[in-house]
């Protein structure tokens, strides 16, 4: 069942703050990934959009979501946690020799359908996932979370092939556009300028919006899986890798910065006033 637009708002702040505070569990997890994707995995997840059933993690009849830029996967344990996939107090154990949660997620998370620490696979295995759902007759459809930074991978582009070409329009790709990968600003690696172009040319139906806004994100994302196109779509949502945090939001090094705990404490301080 869908929450109202301010539940999903108070929700999105919620998953932040409590993002913030993992990261100072676990420093070596990536928080200015995981910072920039938390209002579209909330509007994903409390929007009514997934079909799923925490208690029925293997149903053959689930949406599949499959978070490719497993870098940016500790803002999705507060949802899951919340959602009941398992107990909240597991969040303090994240990291810990004996957590199953850890800085980058994998499979034995419950809720998580695959391990993506290395990019580019994501999408190839949700192509996988998504045709079989097809040869099954199945309603179900698969979301795919990917990174700009990623779409630099050679993998990516032939799974965006490949489904273009066997019109899976079961599947469903978020295009995390924050414009920053690892080492500098997403232009001067590979500039991917015209994205929406591109998908068109490979065979996409394309849609984009603010990935911060909830406005016209749940709008955005209504109309995405809403679209009847028998092509694969994609929703490119434009935001800002660190949101939340001044100084990650300016640092094109921002990927690899890590925050300390009273530099957290502060930013949740402004947050939460």
């Amino acid at each position: 069942m869908a929450l109202s637009l301010s539940q999903i708002k108070n929700k999105a702040l919620s998953i932040r703050i409590q993002t913030l505070q993992l990261h100072g569990l676990a420093p070596e997890a990536r928080i200015a990934s995981s910072l920039s994707n938390v209002e579209v995995m909330t509007a994903l997840y409390y929007g009514g959009f997934l079909r799923m059933d925490p208690k029925k993690t293997d149903c053959e009849k689930r949406d599949r979501f499959i978070l490719s830029k497993g870098h940016g996967g500790i803002s999705l344990y507060p949802i899951l946690a919340d959602l009941g996939f398992f107990d909240s107090s597991e969040l303090a154990r994240i990291c810990q020799k004996d957590s199953f949660l850890g800085g980058i997620p994998d499979c034995i998370v419950p809720g998580f359908e695959t391990t993506n620490g290395s990019l580019g696979h994501g999408l190839g295995v949700g192509c996988g996932m998504a045709i079989a759902l097809k040869q099954k007759k199945s309603k179900a459809k698969v979301v795919v979370m990917v990174g700009d930074g990623e779409l630099n991978e050679g993998s990516v582009w032939e799974a965006i092939m490949f489904a273009s070409h066997h019109q899976l329009d079961n599947l469903y790709l978020i295009v995390d556009q924050n414009e920053k990968c690892m080492l500098d600003y997403c232009k001067n690696v590979v500039d991917l300028a015209s994205l929406k172009g591109k998908m068109r040319e490979f065979g996409w139906k394309v849609h984009s919006s603010d990935g911060h806004c909830m406005e016209k994100l749940l709008p955005a994302m209504k109309k995405l899986f809403g679209d009847k196109a028998r092509q694969p779509k994609v929703l490119i949502a434009k935001t800002v890798k660190g949101k939340g945090v001044p100084r990650l939001e300016k640092d094109p090094l921002c990927h690899i910065k890590s925050m300390n705990v009273q530099e957290i404490e502060q930013i949740v301080r402004e947050l939460q006033s």
